[in-house]
């Protein structure tokens, strides 16, 4: 049998969950001998287009056996999505979803699958954890990502379903990393009226950005007694940084996220090697860091140390 050859394209490579999901890619094509090719978008959905469709369309090297891509943009790229299925090529969409993705199974011969994080059970969790951790209710700082993410925007969808109508929200947006979410926090509390909100929370729809967020507050004096009693919430969870920044105190919890690059390189593997069709989705399964009840816990012990 010949050597497999994977394209692999992610949004950005300066997230942590994003250079963990390299890593974790890595890690499954050497294991499994796959040639494996890993493409950054820079958050730009016409970059990922253009770097796919030349990868697909190729003439001057080996076309790859699958393309898998977290989508960069507002878009699940189904101009590429088909253009791989009618060169032969199958397709893997990462922590997105795509209706594209049974039309690729019902009409061509190539594996075609979505392996995603559930999204809005991730906002879910986010708001049980602030649920937990203010059972009395306060203004959270909200860092959501692109304003053209559908994780994003589900992440939200569900922290609405579970938050409690006591915590209110002030949402501000971010790219998904340190840097974007320092920038904008920054740019708030240099409005007065921000300064004055009593913010109890800053929950981020990632680590990264709630890192940022943290290190915007640190460098505001104003704020230098109100910062340190906030809860600072985040979501990945990855060992050496969300989950390591909860233990070191700099964040109070994290969603463990787990991810899912790897698990693709596998699926697809197996299903070339078999000529078999994985499921046309797989949920990853998050879940709190800490728990919910540890977080609860802590909360009264705070309540009852004032």
């Amino acid at each position: 049998m010949k050597k497999l050859r994977f394209l692999l394209s992610l949004t950005n490579d300066d997230n942590d969950y994003q250079i963990e999901q390299t890593s974790a890619a890595r890690q499954a094509a050497s294991k499994l001998g796959v040639e494996l090719q890993i493409v950054y978008a820079g958050n730009d959905g016409i970059v990922q287009s253009q770097q796919l469709l030349s990868s697909i369309h190729s003439t001057n090297a080996p076309r790859p056996d699958a393309v898998m891509f977290e989508p960069a943009g507002s878009t699940a790229h189904p101009q590429v999505a088909r253009a791989a299925a009618a060169a032969g090529i199958g397709v893997v969409l990462l922590n997105a979803n795509a209706d594209y993705i049974a039309e690729l199974r019902r009409r061509s011969h190539v594996p075609a699958f979505t392996i995603t994080s559930n999204h809005e059970e991730i906002g879910r969790i986010q708001g049980q954890q602030l649920g937990a951790l203010l059972p009395a209710g306060g203004i959270v700082l909200y860092i959501q990502g692109p304003p053209d993410s559908s994780a994003a925007k589900q992440r939200y969808t569900g922290m609405l379903e579970t938050k409690s109508e006591k915590v209110l929200l002030r949402v501000l947006k971010a790219h998904w990393t340190e840097a974007s979410a320092h920038k904008t926090v920054s740019s708030f509390l240099l409005l007065s009226t921000s300064r004055q909100a009593h913010i109890e929370a800053v929950c981020a729809q990632d680590d990264s950005m709630a890192i940022g967020a943290r290190k915007a507050f640190e460098e505001c004096s104003e704020l230098r007694k109100e910062w340190q009693k906030m809860a600072f919430l985040g979501c990945d969870g990855l060992p050496k940084t969300g989950q390591e920044w909860v233990r070191s105190k700099l964040l109070t919890a994290t969603i463990l996220i787990p991810p899912n690059a790897g698990q693709a390189v596998e699926m697809m593997a197996k299903a070339i090697g078999s000529n078999t069709l994985p499921p046309e989705r797989t949920f990853t399964v998050a879940k709190s860091f800490p728990t919910l009840e540890v977080l609860a816990q802590a909360a009264r012990a705070r309540a009852a140390a004032r």
